[in-house]
């Protein structure tokens, strides 16, 4: 079943092979030594069998970028920042993993995620870097020491970089070993030659991706290139096949059956109108288009756009513009890859919000764990993006392609809904049984059935295939799912293997539902309340002459002082009630000016997280509960399980998994109350123990 998948910033990162960078470094500096990686020796077995075939591998050498006879100069790890500029591709057929590369280059919240910056050539050096990859649901902390493989060339001529090597006058490492560890975590540099461009996005960013092709060019192309580059996304492009199976390049400058980085899109003026450029990189280098809008082209010479000389340098770098209409023709797929899905139905799609449910899954033969999952509510066009990301050590090593694919049936099971608006499914139990056909669901024993027959009904069902050399190991469709119960079935032939699947719902447009006029009114009040009069007076004025104030009149000071907005996003009696039971010391039913002191401030900090999270319209997200849990000052070192983030959603959200600012107040300082009372009473931290009176008047006072 489905159940939560951390935040990425709490994922734990895995040590691939058990190898920890830190202690081995400090190892290595205690001994004075550099390090030498045993796990992938500088033999020829990390080189690979295809690769060696294309080399003389009796001039096969192994050189740090610290011996004098293979740097020009000093090495360094990164100089003056990163650029796309700095890779440059050798022998090895990655350019798959390069443009995806380079397109990260642009985006330094990836790169940083990628590329730890606590390691030189200078700084506490001892011939040891790290990476981190996505694998699966999991970063994994890759660890490489930096021999680089190269060929000797004789005669006393300097030995020559085999693979990936730093630009011409420029000792910039860190491509080399980015790509010397990928290749580590794949078994060899072989594995590296020749890929597929998805799946080197999804490694580099953990993110899914939205591609594009031949026949499914948006006619705004420009606008949607525009439009992902200012959500952060990374973009990359590749050319079909040539009149052979090589990388060759063409006379158009192109090379056949190769990866590009997408760097940008413009509007240029250019003979009285418009024409819609598009910008790329090639890993090789020099190779460039010779075509229209190419580096020294008439276009360049005619327009007059006054951005020209900000656009345009001629220069043999592997970076040129292209006009849309040839991009069309000579690139047959587009790659964007963001953290959500970008919908290229229609225009600007900034705002758009996605729930996500994440799954882990085990598939030993055909029907085997099936997924359930819900859609609750129907939104315009494509509303659902499934991603089934398979582990790659599923994989044999010799294989080229496999067969995944993915079948999502519509069924009719019971009140199938969502605790956490699509992040996770929960069921309502029913009394008997349900047969859907040959499938029988024990709702009682809350038992779903581990494998599905063959049988199964076929109708209503919706079916995603890997397109023939797109993916290795990821395949992501797009569809229109219909408000419902739905059961997803992974499955890769007869072979076992397991997968992470991701179902990405579209949220509707909350802002359009909603008064905009909808806001927290900023409350003045900040730093030691005791000593503000205005707080003072606020109290003075609802308490009507009395020492305290009850929940009625709570009530009237929280939505007059605290809130403006549409009638029903208002503190109700009962909420006040509660709040006033939670922060009652002298169990009275009321609070005097100490306790309100105490929470008002807790109103303060709540004010603060819910204006961060919520964004643009007048509620947050139950899938937002854990970070509103995190920004939340008084909650501090109180953590929860995501099965009571689960029945959280469920008690304070709405039906569209909403959860408004009274009900978020509600649930953190219910949630502090909870944790320290447990604190208090537990004697060994572990359990605690009440009589029935005790545990009768905490739970039906607070």
């Amino acid at each position: 079943m489905a159940h939560y998948q951390e935040h990425p910033a709490e994922t734990p990162i895995i040590k691939f092979k058990d190898q920890d960078f830190y202690s081995l470094r400090n190892h290595c500096l205690s001994k004075g030594q550099l390090f030498e990686d045993e796990t992938f020796p500088a033999t020829a077995s990390s080189i690979g069998l295809p690769l060696l075939r294309e080399i003389d591998h009796r001039s096969l050498t192994w050189k740090r970028p610290s011996d004098k006879d293979l740097s020009s100069g000093r090495p360094y790890f990164i100089l003056e920042g990163v650029s796309r500029f700095d890779i440059q591709q050798g022998k090895a057929g990655d350019c798959w993993v390069l443009a995806a590369l380079g397109s990260l280059t642009q985006n330094p919240r990836y790169l940083e995620r990628i590329m730890p910056r606590d390691q030189s050539f200078s700084q506490n050096y001892a011939g040891i870097f790290h990476f981190q990859f996505w694998q699966c649901g999991q970063w994994m902390d890759v660890v490489v020491d930096d021999r680089l493989p190269a060929l000797s060339q004789g005669d006393g001529d300097s030995p020559k970089y085999l693979f990936v090597h730093p630009r011409r006058h420029n000792q910039e490492f860190w491509p080399c070993l980015l790509e010397k560890a990928y290749a580590k975590l794949h078994g060899s540099y072989s594995q590296l030659h020749f890929g597929h461009l998805l799946d080197a996005l999804v490694d580099l960013t953990g993110g899914v991706v939205t591609h594009v092709d031949w026949d499914s060019y948006p006619s705004n192309l420009v606008t949607v290139v525009k439009m992902a580059a200012g959500t952060g996304s990374l973009m990359a492009c590749s050319t079909p096949w040539g009149l052979t199976e090589k990388d060759q390049e063409q006379e158009n400058g192109l090379v056949a059956r190769h990866a590009y980085t997408v760097t940008g899109a413009e509007q240029i003026q250019y003979r009285g109108g418009w024409e819609d450029i598009i910008r790329l990189w090639n890993p090789w280098g020099k190779r460039e288009w010779r075509g229209r809008w190419s580096d020294g082209s008439q276009e360049w010479q005619e327009t007059h756009d006054q951005r020209k000389s900000q656009l345009y340098e001629n220069k043999e770098d592997g970076e040129f513009w292209m006009s849309c209409q040839d991009f069309q023709k000579n690139f047959s797929d587009l790659y964007i890859c963001n953290q959500t899905p970008i919908s290229l139905d229609h225009g600007n799609t900034l705002h758009e919000r996605w729930a996500q449910l994440t799954m882990y899954t085990n598939q030993e033969g055909p029907w085997k764990d099936p997924q359930y999952f819900s859609v609750p509510e129907d939104v315009e066009g494509n509303n659902a993006v499934i991603s089934v990301t398979m582990k790659p050590q599923s994989l044999k090593t010799e294989e080229k392609q496999i067969p995944l694919t993915f079948q999502v049936f519509k069924v009719k099971l019971p009140a199938l809904g969502v605790a956490l608006w699509g992040c996770l499914c929960t069921l309502v139990w029913e009394e008997q049984p349900v047969r859907v056909g040959d499938l029988a669901v024990d709702f009682q024993s809350q038992q779903f059935p581990e494998r599905l027959p063959p049988t199964f009904p076929s109708h209503s069902s919706y079916t995603a295939r890997n397109p023939i050399l797109k993916s290795k190991y990821n395949l992501t469709e797009c569809f229109h799912l219909r408000p419902g119960s739905y059961v997803l079935v992974p499955q890769m032939g007869r072979e076992a293997a397991q997968f992470l699947v991701r179902i990405f719902l579209k949220l509707p447009d909350i802002d359009r539902n909603l008064n905009n006029n909808f806001r927290l009114r900023e409350l003045e009040i900040q730093g030691n309340l005791l000593e503000n009069g205005s707080q003072q007076s606020v109290f003075r004025k609802y308490a009507q002459q009395r020492p305290d104030i009850d929940a009625t009149q709570l009530q009237s000071l929280l939505n007059q002082e605290l809130l403006k907005g549409p009638p029903g996003v208002t503190f109700s009696l009962d909420e006040c009630r509660g709040i006033v039971a939670l922060m009652d010391l002298k169990v009275n039913g009321r609070l005097d000016q100490e306790e309100f002191v105490r929470l008002w401030r807790r109103l303060v900090n709540c004010q603060h997280v819910f204006q961060k999270i919520r964004k643009r319209s007048g509620f947050l997200l139950s899938l937002d509960l854990w970070k509103a849990i995190e920004d939340t000052d008084f909650l501090a070192g109180i953590s929860v399980s995501g099965e009571l983030l689960e029945l959280m959603a469920l008690r304070y959200g709405d039906s569209a998994g909403r959860i408004s600012f009274p009900s978020l107040v509600c649930f953190l300082m219910r949630l502090e109350a909870m944790a320290k009372t447990f604190r208090n009473l537990s004697k060994d931290g572990k359990g605690l123990y009440l009589t029935e009176v005790e545990w009768m008047n905490l739970v039906m006072y607070s």
